[in-house]
């Protein structure tokens, strides 16, 4: 089996390498990566206090981010080395300020583990909420590291809980202890030998709800909305713009409408403003007159969405027909009710809010428009559901001090 998952590694990254000469994301992969041992080396040379966290992309960052900053304001001592797995993680964070060293992570390769903690000895190591990497799960077992995992959600069809995938059962070894979601989790790693498991829950609560307390203005969003019923579609893919802007087009609702698509090339860009029919202006090229006039607002950069949510009334997150939806916590905790597609099965807040009535899922166009009448024409089910969504947030914090006073530091 580990010949098949080197091989398998070594694949991926031919393939990443092979993607590179017409893929950006390919290329801000394999360029990242270039003379990374050297840099991490220069970096961290002298210090001995590095505690390492780990994270695949940019949402499982600020899912963990809560912890990170908890633990720098308790352990002003130690130095946090923050890796990545994907560019959209790395380039929109490598400048954040609650890290002291933040790279790539090398790929998974029994040498590169080996270098890597020579190189940084950390002194603790911590995934979010997913990333099983056998050699690096290894070498820090071999070492001794004590090694965290936490916000994860375990599965019953997840290889750990398979006859055969005693080779993934064998990497939850390495952790020292496993910070879950539901019970569920605890259950299934129960079921297969591992009693070293606490339900602490999510710590994208304590995280939407920093987002919440410390949001920005933004002021053409503000003149763009006048206190009117205002639609927000964030993260959208292009089956969610399809059947977001046919409503717009022949929705009689005098609803605005804000689209926060999930990638803002000019390509795609212009493919949603190209199926609107109605007044439409781009937010960074907007003048005060266009916003004034315009029934769509279409957000063509990266970075307000978390804000965005504090002027809506109803929300929509993209997501939901492709591999899953996005953050529907962000708009939860400002109060919205909340509309997605139908693959949400995955995610535990999703089930969780749609159960206790602040959300709701479809499956076609014309399901859609139903609800988003029925939001706009009764206003009583939507604040209803609006505040089901804000208390399940302010419910569900707490995990991040839950976990940091699990750890022996």
């Amino acid at each position: 089996m580990v010949l098949f998952y080197n091989l398998s590694i070594r694949m991926y990254v031919l393939l990443v390498r092979i993607a590179a000469f017409f893929n950006p994301k390919a290329k801000q992969w394999v360029d990242g990566r270039k003379n990374l041992f050297t840099k991490l080396e220069e970096a961290v040379k002298g210090e001995e206090n590095i505690v390492w966290f780990h994270s695949a992309s940019l949402g499982e960052f600020e899912q963990g981010r809560p912890v990170i900053e908890s633990f720098k304001e308790q352990y002003p001592e130690y130095k946090i080395l923050l890796t990545f797995f994907s560019p959209s993680g790395y380039e929109v964070r490598k400048n954040y300020e609650g890290a002291d060293y933040i790279f790539y992570l090398p790929a998974d390769f029994a040498s590169n583990a080996k270098r890597f903690m020579n190189i940084v000895q950390p002194k603790m190591a911590f995934f979010i909420k997913y990333e099983f990497w056998h050699h690096y799960l290894k070498e820090l077992k071999k070492r001794n590291v004590p090694t965290y995992i936490f916000s994860t959600i375990f599965r019953p069809n997840q290889l750990f809980f398979k006859g055969y995938g005693g080779f993934y059962k064998k990497m939850l070894t390495a952790f020292t202890h496993l910070f879950v979601q539901n019970q569920e989790s605890v259950d299934l790693l129960k079921g297969i030998g591992f009693s070293n498991v606490t339900l602490t829950g999510d710590t994208r609560f304590d995280r939407v709800y920093t987002i919440a307390t410390g949001s920005k203005s933004l002021p053409k969003v503000e003149d763009f909305a006048q206190g009117r019923e205002v639609l927000i579609a964030g993260s959208t893919w292009p089956k969610d713009e399809e059947n977001i802007t046919r409503y717009i087009n022949q929705s009689k609702n005098s609803y605005k409408y804000i689209i926060a698509a999930h990638e803002v090339d000019e390509d795609h860009i212009n493919n949603i403003t190209a199926k609107i029919e109605k007044s439409w202006v781009r937010y960074t090229k907007a003048t005060k007159e266009q916003i004034d006039a315009a029934e769509v607002l279409v957000i063509d950069c990266i970075g307000v969405l978390s804000s965005l949510y504090r002027y809506g009334s109803v929300s929509y997150i993209g997501g939901g027909f492709g591999r899953g939806i996005h953050n529907t916590l962000e708009a939860a905790t400002f109060g919205l009710p909340v509309i997605f597609g139908p693959n949400y099965h995955k995610f535990q807040e999703a089930k969780d809010l749609i159960e206790i009535g602040a959300s709701k899922s479809y499956e076609n166009y014309e399901e859609l428009e139903n609800l988003l009448d029925l939001f706009y024409n009764n206003q009583e089910d939507k604040e209803t559901a609006g505040e089901k969504s804000k208390n399940y947030v302010d419910k569900m914090r707490g995990a991040s001090a839950k976990i940091l006073s699990e750890i022996k530091v």
